[in-house]
């Protein structure tokens, strides 16, 4: 009788250690899509600024073209 549960208690013990390791790892892909969502809207706002500093100096380039010719 002792081994039954013995038995029984070692597999009540390993599904809760890997509860809690999934619950850590959970938590951790939480906080990894939170930061890569975060890095996303910081690439799409540089991105952003690049594109009006790239239209800016082509617009610039273009008034100096002209007063050239």
């Amino acid at each position: 009788m002792l081994w039954p549960m013995l038995a029984i208690a070692l597999g009540f013990l390993g599904v809760a250690v890997l509860s809690v390791l999934a619950l850590r790892v959970f938590l951790e892909v939480r906080r990894l899509s939170d930061q890569v969502a975060s890095a996303s809207r910081r690439i799409t706002e540089a991105s952003g600024d690049l594109e009006r500093a790239a239209a800016d100096l082509a617009g610039a380039a273009r008034r100096e073209g002209s007063l050239r010719s």
